[in-house]
């Protein structure tokens, strides 16, 4: 199945709509489309997860990868509306622990830091 991602921006962040499996075969999409909206500066990233209903151990360590790039440069990226059997992938990982999660996206955008309006593209 081929993985969609959409970008679009949200209140003081950026927010990645994914949809499709999130596996071997996509989990260097999700990777390059995230490392894109870094190069171009975006700091503050909501990954929606709502399209999402399967997710392998490739597609836990794409969102670990990039969860750690946005944290170096001092970013953030949380997970919003996710899915019971990715829920289940994060849990029994410990990723939850690591990663915010939040049941909608607009409750993820509600918790974003207030950065001065450096946030966002």
């Amino acid at each position: 199945m081929d993985l969609q991602l959409s970008v679009r921006p949200g209140r003081g962040c950026t927010v990645v709509e994914v949809h499709g499996e999130l596996d071997m075969a996509t989990s260097p999409q999700l990777r390059e489309g995230l490392q894109r909206l870094i190069d171009a500066g975006d700091r503050q990233v909501v990954v929606d997860l709502a399209g999402v209903g399967f997710m392998d151990s490739s597609g836990l360590g794409a969102l670990v990868v990039m969860f750690k790039a946005l944290r170096d440069i001092d970013g953030r990226m949380c997970l919003a509306a996710v899915q019971p059997a990715v829920r289940n992938v994060l849990t029994v990982t410990s990723v939850d622990r690591v990663i915010h999660t939040y049941d909608t996206v607009g409750a993820a955008e509600a918790d974003v830091p207030s950065t001065d309006g450096a946030a966002g593209r």
